[in-house]
């Protein structure tokens, strides 16, 4: 049993069922994320643990507490919603204090704890300003400010970073991060941004169509896709995904993949991997990491081998240059180097880390290897 246990909850509004039954264990300190597009049902899911929508089924409990007919203010949350939520006629102060006045807790102690988390947040300076004369990231502060004094079992952020522009979202998603490790304090955060998720989490549920398509760290959400949909959601660039057929090794054990759509590059999976799928149809993943140049390649993989394809795009990214190409019929992101000197309409040897490479059946769309 964990801190917070999610137990085959379900969500429907009438025959329409925008969450299946779902399983999620968290412990205490832990920060889980949930991830994927809109109307994936991570919303949904952080509604009902915080209250605000009911469990059509299964349960929800916190400490071990089923949170079953449990109104939102005595679950002992906090949420950080998307768009702020203060109140506009009040100071900074006064939107830190509203919810410790409305639970009854004293003068003196109140005034401690908005002391504490102005230092922590850095936002004492600001204490008796108005919201609308704040920046974004400063009004994001306050209500997490408004959120740290109510000292609650579980943190719930509703993508609060959304509305920030692109180096204040990096700056703030720092910030997240130091906090949860100043605090020790468990956190569920809602996003869509795949790269929050990897960022922040120490967990990861990957959410499509109402289903938790794959839980774990975000290293093993990475490297070991569950299904093409993970694979395909997280990452920037995403994974790049192609039909191949497994075949025998020419040049020694290793089942090596000959591409569909007319390509006929040599490409060995590492040694022992896949020989027993040989004369399956798979769909190759592999990540545009592992798509380089020679120099660039890892020099502690076993199974790195080279092929040869025309440059169409290069686009310098300051420490990379990512190339599209077409390997198989298929487009290719690689990740260059950014010193390495290519041009489009240049044939390019590129460097296939094939020890990085994942299979995945082209029918159920789960990875086979």
């Amino acid at each position: 049993m964990g801190f917070l246990d999610i137990t085959r909850a379900t969500k429907s509004y009438g025959a329409l069922k925008v969450l299946h039954e779902t399983d999620i264990s968290v412990e205490e300190g832990e920060f889980l994320v949930l991830v994927g597009p809109s109307g994936c049902g991570k919303s949904t899911l952080l509604n009902m643990i915080a209250g605000l929508e009911e469990v059509t089924s299964g349960d929800i409990a916190i400490r071990g507490r089923s949170m079953k007919g449990v109104k939102p203010a005595d679950r002992n949350i906090a949420m950080v919603f998307q768009s702020y939520a203060l109140y506009p006629n009040m100071s900074v102060r006064g939107n830190i204090s509203f919810g410790m006045e409305m639970h009854g807790i004293a003068r003196p102690e109140r005034e401690r704890r908005i002391a504490e988390v102005a230092e922590l947040l850095q936002i004492g300076q600001l204490l008796d300003r108005k919201p609308g004369q704040l920046s974004g990231g400063q009004r994001q502060r306050v209500a997490m400010g408004r959120a740290l004094v109510r000292e609650p079992d579980v943190f719930l952020f509703d993508e609060p970073l959304s509305n920030l522009d692109a180096k204040l979202r990096v700056d703030m998603r720092t910030e997240i991060k130091k906090l949860h490790q100043k605090l020790g304090t468990t956190i569920i955060y809602v996003t869509h941004d795949q790269i929050e998720a990897l960022t922040l989490s120490t967990r990861i549920a990957v959410m499509y169509d109402g289903h938790v398509q794959q839980l774990g760290t975000p290293r093993e959400i990475y490297d070991n896709p569950a299904n093409m949909f993970v694979a395909g959601f997280m990452g920037s660039p995403s994974m790049n995904l192609f039909p191949a057929r497994v075949v025998a090794g020419r040049d020694g054990p290793a089942a090596e993949i000959v591409l569909a759509g007319g390509g006929s590059a040599q490409l060995p999976f590492a040694q022992g991997r896949m020989t027993d799928q040989v004369g399956r149809e798979i769909v190759l993943g592999i990540r545009p990491e592992a798509i380089t140049d020679r120099d660039g390649a890892d020099r502690n993989s076993r199974a790195v081998h080279e092929v040869e394809a025309l440059v169409e795009i290069t686009e310098p990214a300051g420490s990379d240059t990512f190339v599209a190409t077409q390997i198989g019929g298929r487009d290719v992101t690689g990740r260059l180097r950014a010193d390495v000197q290519v041009a489009a309409g240049q044939r390019f040897s590129f460097a296939f880390n094939m020890e990085k490479a994942v299979a995945f059946d082209p029918r159920t769309e789960r990875r086979i290897g």
